[in-house]
């Protein structure tokens, strides 16, 4: 529960945390290293590093993009556990893997978990790996200290949430509308009141995705969220406005 704590212990200085997002590789690992050097100091909280996959079932357009121009440039799961060592010893910051299981199964489950560790990951985020198929991998990820990231939806039955708040750990990803990610969400009563059934069947902190954007989302989801999750907006930044952009983005969401 190290991730549980870390965001339990900001969030008393701070009524909403910030993670960001990463895709390793795209457009290079050196333009990853420069925006993650401006996420620092706007005094994002978090960063899920994404490993690149062909076939992120999860993502919207852009970010399946920047998942095949990353593997199209040769990146590699070796330079991204090494990228993510060189962030964990760079930054204040706390780092998520993001990514599908496809990659975790390749590899080896004990091997990724151990890789993992390595590299200062404290959690990872797999959205294609059901709970019913992953306790054994849960139960050994949890021994090594890192948190198993579970993602709760709209379309989740009152029963389904309580069997995934059952398995929470670190953090709960919630998701605010139906759909891939990419696409503005209307950060409204609807969301709110999906957090309260989520709030209902876990005691980790809420994290909340898919389509945050602006300054006005996080005002909706203060005291409601305890961190707000961001990656498409500041991916499309980056793409049309370069560093400095990205800078004025972070510095509009304070």
């Amino acid at each position: 529960m190290e991730l549980a704590n870390y965001i339990r212990e900001r969030r008393r200085d701070k009524d909403l945390l910030i993670m960001a997002h990463v895709v390793c590789g795209y457009p290079s690992f050196e333009a990853n290293m420069q925006a993650l050097e401006i996420m620092q100091q706007a005094g994002v909280d978090l960063v899920e590093l994404q490993f690149p996959f062909s076939e992120p079932s999860a993502d919207g357009p852009i970010f399946v993009r920047a998942n095949e121009e990353s593997l199209k440039s040769g990146t590699t799961i070796d330079q991204c556990f090494d990228f993510m060592r060189a962030v964990t010893s760079r930054f204040a910051f706390k780092v998520l893997m993001m990514g599908y299981y496809n990659t975790v199964f390749k590899m080896g489950e004990k091997d990724f978990l151990q890789r993992l560790s390595a590299a200062g990951g404290i959690a990872f985020i797999l959205p294609d790996l059901p709970i019913e198929e992953s306790k054994i991998f849960r139960q050994e990820a949890l021994s090594c200290g890192i948190d198993p990231i579970i993602l709760m939806t709209p379309t989740n039955s009152e029963r389904r949430l309580a069997e995934l708040g059952a398995a929470s750990s670190g953090m709960v990803y919630v998701v605010a509308r139906k759909g891939v990610t990419g696409t503005k969400s209307n950060i409204d009563a609807e969301v709110l009141a999906l957090l309260e059934r989520c709030r209902s069947h876990t005691d980790v902190p809420l994290g909340v995705g898919f389509g945050i954007s602006d300054r006005d989302d996080l005002q909706v989801l203060r005291g409601a969220a305890d961190v707000a999750i961001i990656g498409t907006a500041a991916l499309k930044i980056w793409q049309t406005a370069g560093p400095d952009g990205l800078k004025n983005f972070f510095h509009t969401l304070g």
